[in-house]
């Protein structure tokens, strides 16, 4: 496992969304706050909305904005809660496609698309 990996999301129909093929994952939505949340870590990315780059890890690296703290396993996701942005979000099940185990910590950063 990397100790930071990466995720391009975008809007499809006005939901944030992701695609990885390599874990079977095709327009994986962020749902319950964390949509919330990837609207203002996004927002000084021009065109946000067609795709950018959200870097995330479980331990902090040089220049992440966000840090992600456990509370909770409720319908087989967990909630976290993010003092930057004073809000709660769910990550589903899909979380163990890049985690053994919920992480008590994630930490993020998202950056323009690179072409």
């Amino acid at each position: 496992m990397n100790a930071i990996s990466f995720l391009t999301p975008y809007k499809h129909e006005g939901m944030w969304v992701f695609d990885d093929p390599a874990v079977d994952l095709v327009r994986e939505p962020f749902v319950f706050g964390i949509d919330t949340m990837l609207d203002r870590l996004s927002a000084d990315i021009p065109s946000a909305e067609k795709g950018f780059t959200l870097l995330f890890s479980p331990t902090p690296f040089p220049g992440y904005t966000a840090e992600l703290e456990w509370r909770r396993e409720e319908y087989e996701g967990n909630w976290y809660y993010c003092p930057q942005y004073q809000n709660e979000g769910w990550l589903c099940p899909a979380l163990f496609k890049y985690f053994d185990a919920a992480p008590r910590k994630l930490y993020a950063k998202a950056e323009k698309r690179r072409a």
